[in-house]
């Protein structure tokens, strides 16, 4: 292994590590709940997001060893293959990023635990990002496939994720505030842990804020589907409808600021995608480099920002510098390719292609939740060395790109991320390495 390959991987590792919710948790109980102000009576933990079991984890562990007297119970919603073992709140795992009937089956049961709280209660939200998907429970006349089929056409058009959120917000009876709604009508208690996979940390955009007052509102998700044409045949009539009722009135608009007067309701955002792009700085520049932090909200095409990013590398040849960055980016697939891969690997490629003049420069892309994409892999990396073997096996960029079959390229190099489910997602992570 390269010393380039070597701190590509140390740097990621340390870009995860310090969202970890095993660490995290425990920190962020005590403060929440100083000794002598521990909960009281029923303590229901639900929550939903890639991290929510590992959460689930280090709360019980947390709970049991402090809150002896606490009655702790609940129900989390992970991805398939992030689950961990619990004793006392149930962990299920489920569809994502397309819902399918076990996260539904588990969001009602969320919902109808979360009815019987009684004053004095306290609610537990565990949540991460992949939760929008995971709890969907869909509000009266929008059936299960309707949800199903509406997501699967707002990933397909290439709307980011934000713009997706606000359309499932106004289609869930537990997102957009809803699920503390509820708790606030039994009287009870709400904190909500959240660990951020969103640019700008907002709580209300963290799987779609089940917690969090809502900015957005019908008008907004109907304008998001005329953007994209969607208003007129793909998406389902009961979805169309269900919203048209909204902007009439008929329906009640997501929570908002003021239906929390009175109410005790507190969200917690733990842990950030700008942490870990610190952490990652701070490591890299023990191995001589200087770091600059790009930030943590870039966003567009992926394609388009790798070309980006191999112009503003060209500005530093020949020196030691590490530019790093984090923030969503989208791959737009056009009809009939299916493309292999996601957007971290595709951002890759398209910066290999577009750096090919650049001396020395070595890179990485990875999802911190261990997942990019259509397949196992978090995402690639490259160096100087993967770059002649390229050549040598006559790998041409140009065609992958346009097929979107970026994991088929670096699968083919030995150049892929793999991880396996990290159990925590604060977006994704770049870094570029010049010497």
């Amino acid at each position: 292994m390269s010393k380039q390959q070597t701190i590509l991987k140390q740097a990621f590792a340390s870009a995860v590590a310090v969202a970890d919710p095993q660490v995290i948790i425990p920190e962020y109980l005590g403060k929440i709940f100083p000794r002598g102000q521990e909960p009281k009576g029923i303590c229901l933990v639900v929550g939903a997001g890639k991290a929510s079991a590992s959460m689930a984890s280090a709360l019980e562990h947390y709970a049991l060893n402090y809150w002896p007297e606490v009655s702790l119970q609940g129900t989390v919603l992970t991805r398939y293959g992030h689950g961990l073992p619990t004793q006392h709140i149930r962990i299920i795992e489920a569809g994502h990023p397309v819902p399918d009937q076990a996260g539904m089956d588990g969001a009602q049961a969320i919902f109808d635990s979360v009815s019987q709280l009684g004053a004095g209660d306290v609610l537990i939200a565990l949540v991460s990002g992949g939760g929008s998907s995971l709890l969907t429970l869909p509000q009266k006349g929008i059936s299960m496939e309707d949800m199903r089929e509406t997501t699967e056409v707002l990933l397909r058009c290439g709307a980011p994720i934000q713009e997706m959120n606000v359309v499932r917000k106004h289609l869930s009876a537990i997102l957009g505030g809803n699920l503390a709604r509820l708790a606030i009508a039994r009287g009870a208690r709400v904190e909500a842990l959240l660990i951020s996979d969103v640019t700008g940390d907002s709580p209300a955009d963290i799987a779609s804020g089940p917690c969090a007052p809502d900015y957005s509102t019908y008008q907004d998700a109907l304008n998001i589907l005329a953007k994209y044409h969607l208003d007129q045949n793909p998406i389902p009539s009961s979805v169309l409808l269900h919203l048209n009722k909204g902007l009439a009135g008929e329906i009640p608009e997501t929570l908002k600021e003021a239906d929390l007067h009175g109410a005790q309701v507190s969200n917690h955002v733990i842990a950030t995608a700008y942490k870990s792009l610190e952490a990652a700085a701070a490591y890299v520049r023990t191995q001589g480099y200087e770091p600059m932090i790009l930030g943590d909200t870039i966003t567009g095409e992926a394609q388009e920002v790798g070309i980006e990013q191999a112009a503003l590398a060209r500005q530093y040849v020949g020196q030691s510098v590490a530019l790093i960055s984090g923030g969503e980016c989208t791959v737009t697939l056009p009809i009939g390719i299916k493309g292999r891969g996601g957007r971290c690997s595709e951002f890759l490629l398209s910066l290999f292609s577009a750096s090919d003049d650049v001396i020395n420069i070595s890179a990485l892309a990875a999802d911190t939740d261990g997942i990019d994409g259509s397949e196992k892999n978090a995402g690639a990396w490259f160096t100087s060395e993967v770059r002649r073997a390229a050549q040598e096996q006559g790998l041409l960029p140009t065609p992958y790109l346009a097929t979107h079959d970026c994991y088929g390229f670096f699968a083919q190099l030995d150049a892929l991320v793999e991880t396996g489910p990290t159990l925590t997602n604060v977006n994704d992570f770049r870094i570029i390495l010049l010497d």
